[in-house]
């Protein structure tokens, strides 16, 4: 896929922006999640026959569906070990922003100015991206294999199927990783007065999957879609990987 330019032709040219693209939002929404994560708490609670349903999301998981959606348009198009190849990348990017937020709060800052800001988004954003990396790691890894397994044992058929299985059994993990790690490993989640941990923390973790749940199942038809159209204009066979190589679990 990464020639050199003298040699490509409009196919090779078209797959590698796309992929460029697909890389870039995966890697700008990891980038935006982990900076923002903890740093406010949306309120999307709802009333069902006069009883509150409570439904709480950290600003951070906004972005995250889209992640999902960038890996499972680069393992159709582009094969499971191009989509893995992303994933490390995601993971070094996590490590770069603990590097700078690290050193940007050893070095010697200018007294005149308040830094309290930057010591909050530090602290937030450490613990954030702590769990976030563990949480990230094994969803992504989930999410790509369980992909390409039903990819393979249902013969490349069923897109929408692997598209919302993977996507969903990779984004429990997720929610359920993220909160209790930032809970109980990095204490970056706070426990208002007055409330109770294992509820309140409940209440987040299926907030947090719901959220992602009917992001997943929303992104089923523009999913088949980009596939179709994609395939077309970047003259790639989906199915070529399952045709050439035997997959293993």
């Amino acid at each position: 896929m990464f020639g050199n330019i003298s040699f490509k032709n409009k196919y090779d040219i078209r797959r590698e922006a796309v992929f460029i693209m697909l890389a870039g939002m995966f890697i700008g929404s990891l980038a935006m999640l982990n900076i923002l994560g903890l740093s406010r708490l949306i309120d999307l609670s709802f009333t069902i026959g006069g009883t509150k349903v409570p439904f709480i999301v950290f600003v951070g998981v906004l972005p995250y569906p889209i992640t999902f959606l960038c890996t499972d348009f680069i393992c159709e198009l582009y094969g499971r070990r191009i989509a893995n190849m992303v994933v490390w990348t995601g993971l070094l990017l996590n490590l770069w922003v603990l590097f700078i937020l690290w050193i940007g709060g050893r070095l010697p800052g200018d007294t005149s100015v308040d830094s309290d800001a930057f010591f909050i988004i530090r602290g937030l954003t450490f613990g954030a991206t702590v769990a976030s990396m563990i949480a990230y790691l094994t969803a992504q890894f989930v999410d790509v294999r369980v992909f390409h397994f039903l990819k393979r044992i249902t013969k490349g058929k069923h897109l929408w199927l692997r598209n919302n299985v993977s996507t969903l059994t990779s984004q429990l993990i997720d929610s359920v990783a993220v909160i209790l790690i930032t809970y109980y490993g990095t204490h970056a989640i706070e426990i208002q007065e007055g409330d109770h941990a294992v509820p309140f923390l409940t209440i987040l973790i299926l907030s947090n999957y719901f959220f992602k749940m009917i992001s997943a199942l929303l992104d089923t038809i523009p999913f088949y879609i980009g596939v179709k159209y994609l395939s077309k204009f970047l003259d790639i066979d989906p199915m070529k990987e399952y045709k050439q190589e035997k997959y293993s679990d």
